[in-house]
């Protein structure tokens, strides 16, 4: 057999001749470590013969230790560390069983079950090497396949061990990963007995809802008109803090044991608000409910809810009960909402008359409140249709039941009390915590008006009169003293809800101030006459005094009126008489 012809060459161990001998730099490298890694010999040796550093031996020789003759070779195929057979069928196999692992996932898992974690690029090229099995077995059946629930489970958990995702195991079990992480937390708190099945059923031990709380619930249910909401603001005014639903599930439980009837509302349809407020006392809304649950004969006259709200907080800036519903009565709590928060930007409120009256005008314009009203048929665009339904179903329960009127203002005044307190819903999203009307309106206060200009705005009427020779001046069939000494002069009458007071075209400080009181018929029906009561002290005067007349002051049956009468003496302010209702007005 024929073959290529070699030179002979006498062998040697000298490092110089076999670096000219060998061809191939794999030749050299192999010479260089052969010594020491067939017979052995000393690698400090070694390397004093070759002139290599030690280190450099050393590594060459573990490497070819570990490799074999690949480490000789520079190629990728022979630097790449070859995984052992075990572990290259376990990534293969890992795939075949959940083909949603992904490379990091499988590098992991093959950590926990080894000790070793192979590189993603790794594992990509085997995959990729390796034929993938045509058929694998499951080691755990689907969810729901499995019969016993506690295997089930302890299936979920013994693949959490081996670290698979959340993902993976549910999508490998065909559940939701909801379910993966209950079952999770319960092996994590509970161990072995998490895998159990749970108790149907309520929990033992203490409830939030107790005796009490029932008992509690039971006496605000009395009125059947309150629902779920209402009652659980209720109960937080008395410290007892639950839930709506807690609340409803509740009220079902004292129906269906005391046979109570269960609220009954209208159906609802959400409408756009066209006087939305974005600030506090942007917007007040104004209206008048005709209390139809009172019993007239009773308190002895109907009554009505004069009430102004805030747009924006919900809250009832002003509410009285009064047993008509005109001018005076609904300027009076308008004046009593502007007296303690300062005038709004704007009023809305429907077409009523007592809203669009001349002297209703004088008033917004003089505060500054633009007027507005809804339309016509749609008493929806007002705030306060929900704040009166709301009233029906706190307060109305308690209005049938008054009997008199201290007793109806007592319960109308505890509404507006509660209703302010309590949470509303129109809150129940707000990010700052407050859920009641009084907590959203707060303390902040609008720019006001002194005391006596508001009243003048509200209340006063301007009468200007001229002085007689006695000092008096006669206001509709009445004649009323300012001043001796300003006889012939003029004089200024204003007449506010409860005073009557005389000044002197100029002044600033009043002659006289009569206090207009009421006087109650014995009947009670909350109608009154008003009655003069006092006379202030007349404030020091640099007039020209001249010689008193005595005069006295007596009342006439026939005509109703004040007429001068002789006597020794001049009496000033004795006692009280009566104003005739003939002036029309209404002092309520």
């Amino acid at each position: 057999m024929g073959g290529t012809r070699r030179r002979r060459v006498e062998p040697t161990d000298e490092w110089e001749q076999l670096k000219l001998l060998c061809r191939w730099p794999e030749q050299l490298a192999y010479e260089e470590i052969r010594p020491t890694v067939l017979f052995g010999s000393s690698v400090r040796d070694r390397a004093e013969e070759t002139g290599s550093s030690e280190r450099t031996l050393y590594r060459k020789a573990a490497r070819f230790d570990r490799e074999g003759i690949d480490s000789l070779f520079d190629s990728a195929g022979a630097k790449r560390r070859e995984l052992p057979p075990v572990v290259r069928r376990m990534i293969v196999e890992l795939k075949a069983e959940y083909p949603g692992f992904s490379l990091g996932e499988m590098a992991t898992i093959c950590y926990v079950r080894i000790g070793r974690r192979p590189g993603k690029h790794t594992i990509e090229r085997v995959l990729s090497e390796e034929p993938v099995p045509l058929r694998m077995l499951r080691r755990f059946e689907r969810y729901h396949g499995i019969p016993e629930p506690k295997e089930r489970r302890r299936a979920v958990v013994a693949l959490h061990a081996e670290r698979w995702t959340v993902k993976a195991i549910a999508g490998y079990m065909g559940i939701n990963r909801d379910t993966v992480y209950e079952t999770l937390r319960r092996w994590a708190e509970q161990g072995e007995a998490g895998l159990e099945d749970k108790k149907r059923g309520q929990k033992g031990g203490v409830r939030k809802a107790g005796l009490k709380e029932y008992a509690a619930v039971r006496r605000i249910q009395e009125n059947p008109a309150l629902g779920a909401f209402r009652v659980r603001a209720a109960l937080a005014r008395i410290g007892i803090h639950l839930g709506t639903r807690t609340v409803g599930r509740m009220l079902a439980v004292n129906r269906r044991v005391y046979g109570l009837e269960k609220p009954k509302g209208p159906a609802k349809e959400k409408r756009e608000m066209p006087f939305r407020a974005e600030r506090r006392h942007q917007f007040w809304s104004a209206d008048v409910r005709y209390l139809d649950v009172v019993d007239e004969g009773l308190v002895g006259s109907k009554a009505y809810a004069i009430t102004v709200l805030d747009n924006y907080s919900r809250a009832v800036v002003a509410s009285a009960v009064f047993p008509t519903q005109d001018l005076a009565a609904f300027l009076s709590v308008l004046h009593r909402a502007v007296e303690r928060h300062g005038p709004p930007e704007a009023l809305v409120t429907d077409s009523g008359s007592v809203f669009r009256a001349n002297r209703a005008w004088a008033v917004y314009e003089t505060l500054g409140i633009e007027k507005h009203e809804i339309e016509r048929g749609r008493p929806w665009q007002s705030y306060l249709e929900t704040a009166f339904s709301v009233q029906r179903r706190m307060a109305d329960w308690h209005f049938a039941k008054a009997e008199s009127w201290p007793e109806l203002h007592a319960a109308h005044a505890r509404w507006v009390e509660e209703y302010n307190a309590q949470y509303h819903s129109a809150h129940e999203k707000r990010t700052d915590g407050k859920r009641s009307p009084a907590e959203v309106l707060g303390v902040l206060r609008e720019a006001r008006f002194l005391p006596q200009d508001l009243d003048r705005t509200f209340f006063a009427e301007r009468f200007v009169r001229v002085l007689d020779a006695f000092g008096y001046a006669v206001w509709q069939r009445w004649r009323v003293y300012g001043e001796e000494g300003l006889a012939g002069r003029e004089a200024t009458l204003w007449l506010r809800e409860r005073t009557l007071t005389v000044e002197h075209s100029g002044e600033s400080q009043p002659l006289r101030r009569g206090v207009l009181g009421r006087h109650e018929e014995a009947a009670g029906r909350g109608t009154s006459c008003p009655v003069r009561e006092r006379d202030a002290a007349l404030p020091a005067q640099a007039l020209p005094a001249r010689k008193p007349r005595r005069r006295r002051l007596a009342e006439d049956p026939a005509v109703g009126r004040l007429r001068p009468e002789e006597t020794p003496a001049r009496i000033v302010a004795a006692g009280t008489f009566p104003l005739p209702r003939s002036l029309g007005m209404n002092f309520s």
